[in-house]
């Protein structure tokens, strides 16, 4: 078996691929579920079990231990600002500093911590629906997906929703760095956007300390202030990545499910019905069409995939998305089934670094998506719905959504 035989080229960047990934998906289930991506150069591994395993094998990691952000690369000069802050972010990190970083933050995302905001995510949501046009079509990203975990992320890390326009922009700069062919505008655009998320965090921490808030900021102040175990670096970094996570994913999962529901026609009501009937949903949806498509990591020692052996240093990608729809894993995976006996998924991830904002991610989906087809079961889309070009994240430019017409 030679590299030539799994050697597959995708342009991840074609209209065809981003708008139905899972097609080329399926091919590589059929023929070869490890392969070599030509335009990653990377080798991908798209079947599930295989997913699953890999996410929880300590054989390989996040951190990159031979290059940025870590230790400097040459010709990364104008991306400083952007590597310092990725340098302290717990995704990027492996024990002991994940270990330590993790424990920090993690109390305040467990299943009965982010429980006491169900009230709260109600309220937003009924509070957007109110203000939803009535008699013509609107953009339900803006108008409902992205305020509720934009404002849920702020109110329980400390930072002033009224500065949601920035936290947005930085965000989204941020995150075009994991797309694929990226160009040295786009680096610049994300490293001046670290900056001044940084400038803004550091700002922000040092008015905050005086302030007696019940916050996870608060709390991460009090920890750097009284020890050393959280630099200011890292106090940064761990802003920056609950920030970004706790609203991005959450924005284009929300659109992804709504799409999926309106997609299977009748009552949508019959999804949410009940609250189980809401958890089973959700879950068949972040299953179904996940908001990220690849996960990377490094061997730090021999890995066998297979079809080759990775070495010591080598990248490999986890297709979280090709994994969900795996039709090995699951029967008829390519229909939307909530309550399916074989329900598995691995959209936030497995292992060390599973995502640790996931409770908050399904809580807000269930209680948003309830009120949403509760108040407004006659909604319909109104245009073909579009992906945004930006694998591996998946989500789409709009869903203009509005009122089935008379």
């Amino acid at each position: 078996m030679t590299t030539h035989q799994f050697s597959v080229s995708q342009d991840p960047h074609d209209p065809g691929f981003v708008q139905e990934p899972y097609r080329f998906y399926a091919e590589m289930h059929r023929t070869s579920p490890v392969f070599f991506w030509r335009d990653y150069g990377m080798w991908c591994v798209a079947g599930f079990d295989q997913v699953n395993a890999l996410l929880r094998d300590r054989r390989l990691g996040r951190e990159n231990r031979w290059g940025a952000p870590l230790n400097p690369v040459e010709g990364r000069g104008h991306l400083g600002d952007f590597d310092r802050i990725e340098s302290g972010s717990l995704l990027e990190r492996e024990p002991p500093a994940h270990t330590r970083l993790r424990t920090l933050v993690n109390r305040a995302f467990v299943s009965r911590s982010v429980e006491r905001l169900r009230p709260r995510i109600s309220f937003l949501a009924n509070q957007l629906v109110d203000a939803l046009p009535a008699s013509e079509p609107f953009d339900l990203l803006p108008a409902f997906a992205t305020p509720i975990p934009l404002t849920v992320i702020c109110e329980l890390l400390g930072v002033p929703v009224q500065r949601a326009d920035d936290l947005l922009a930085w965000s989204h700069a941020m995150c075009e760095m994991y797309v694929p062919h990226r160009s040295r505008e786009t680096e610049e655009r994300a490293n001046r956007a670290s900056a001044e998320f940084g400038a803004f965090l550091t700002s922000h921490i040092e008015e905050h300390r005086h302030t007696s808030a019940d916050d996870l900021l608060s709390a991460l102040i009090a920890v750097r202030d009284t020890g050393e175990k959280l630099s200011d670096a890292e106090l940064i970094s761990t802003c920056v990545l609950l920030l970004n996570a706790g609203h991005e994913a959450t924005v284009h999962q929300t659109g992804n499910a709504v799409k999926t529901i309106l997609d299977q026609g009748g009552d949508p009501q019959r999804f949410f019905a009940t609250p189980e009937l809401a958890a089973a949903s959700i879950e068949e949806a972040l299953r179904f069409d996940a908001p990220l498509h690849m996960f990377t990591r490094y061997a730090y020692e021999a890995v066998d995939l297979g079809p080759v052996t990775l070495k010591p240093g080598e990248q490999v990608a986890l297709l979280l998305g090709a994994a969900n729809r795996d039709p090995s894993a699951f029967e008829a995976a390519h229909e939307f089934r909530p309550g399916r006996s074989d329900q598995k998924n691995v959209t936030f991830g497995a292992g060390l670094h599973f995502c640790i904002g996931a409770p908050l991610a399904r809580l807000e989906l269930q209680e948003s998506l309830t009120v949403l087809f509760s108040r407004h079961p006659e909604l319909s889309l109104r245009q073909a719905p579009s992906y945004r070009d930006s694998y591996h994240f998946h989500g789409l430019e709009s869903l203009i959504v509005g009122s089935r017409p008379a």
